[in-house]
């Protein structure tokens, strides 16, 4: 069985690299969307680069550029103050992203393509990630991951007490703006290998089983990474083995080790609880 996984990967190498950088920068970047409560901007942005993506085939332009300006662009009208008990975030994400969904199958049906691309655009396909692909992702989410942990002390102020950060002489707008930023750019790198699903799926349930089991914020970043490569690898394995689709099987398996670590976690607190009436 691991003999023919291991041959699985060696068939399909920039697969499995594509989808370890995505994610370890979506596993990372995606603890500070669930601290700052906003977990539905992670497929909104997605949505967006798919659209973008689809502009692009239309264009003839390349899928990245197209991906990137209009997350971007989203990202700045997202950034902007809103009057919240009139308009919240929220209902201008969900805006955003019926929008951007109907739109890109809008454009994509526009442009003469198949069902097949209709599919690779909405749902990703790491296994037909190619060495161009792969590098251009790892030329984009890796320095994006490195100015991130670069700065990440001002923006761990800024996200976990705004208040406090702007006694301490933080301009909170600026960094909030470039982890933004910084989350359009990895999501429009990774959107055309990994689809809007896996995607937000990277950011949202490694984090969510980093924060269960850590406390100190370096250890859940490192849980976070582990899970993400761990679920990626464990994913595009089961896909070779069973001839599955490798997105969808790797956020199954990204989801299981997230009820593990609920379970565990769950297992802890008893103990503890237990440990504490002794």
């Amino acid at each position: 069985m691991l003999d023919s996984v291991w041959a699985g990967f060696g068939m399909f190498p920039h697969a499995l690299a594509a989808g370890l950088i995505i994610g370890l920068a979506c596993s990372v970047l995606g603890i500070f969307v669930i601290l700052k409560r906003v977990v539905f901007i992670g497929i909104t942005l997605s949505e967006v680069a798919a659209l973008g993506i689809a502009l692009s085939m239309l264009l003839q332009l390349p899928p990245l550029l197209g991906a990137a300006v209009l997350t971007l662009l989203v990202v700045l009208l997202l950034a902007m103050p809103l009057e919240p008990e009139r308009l919240p975030r929220n209902a201008l994400m969900g805006i955003v992203f019926v929008a951007a969904s109907a739109l890109a199958v809008l454009v994509v049906a526009g442009s003469g393509v198949g069902l097949r691309e209709v599919k690779t655009l909405l749902y990703g396909d790491l296994i037909l990630t190619t060495s161009n692909d792969m590098f251009l992702m790892a030329a984009v989410l890796l320095p994006v991951l490195a100015v991130f942990l670069l700065f990440l002390r001002p923006i761990t102020y800024t996200f976990l007490d705004r208040e406090a950060a702007k006694v301490l002489g933080i301009n909170v707008m600026v960094w909030e703006m470039l982890y933004f930023c910084c989350l359009g750019l990895a999501v429009s790198a990774a959107s055309k290998a990994a689809g809007a699903l896996l995607v937000f799926c990277y950011l949202v349930a490694p984090p969510a089983a980093g924060l269960l089991l850590g406390r100190r914020l370096p250890v859940v970043m490192l849980i976070s990474a582990v899970i993400a490569v761990c679920g990626t690898v464990a994913g595009i394995g089961w896909s070779l083995k069973n001839d599955l689709p490798a997105n969808q099987a790797v956020v199954v398996a990204l989801t299981a080790f997230f009820v593990v670590a609920a379970v565990l976690r769950g297992v802890i607190k008893l103990l503890r609880r237990k440990h504490t009436a002794g």
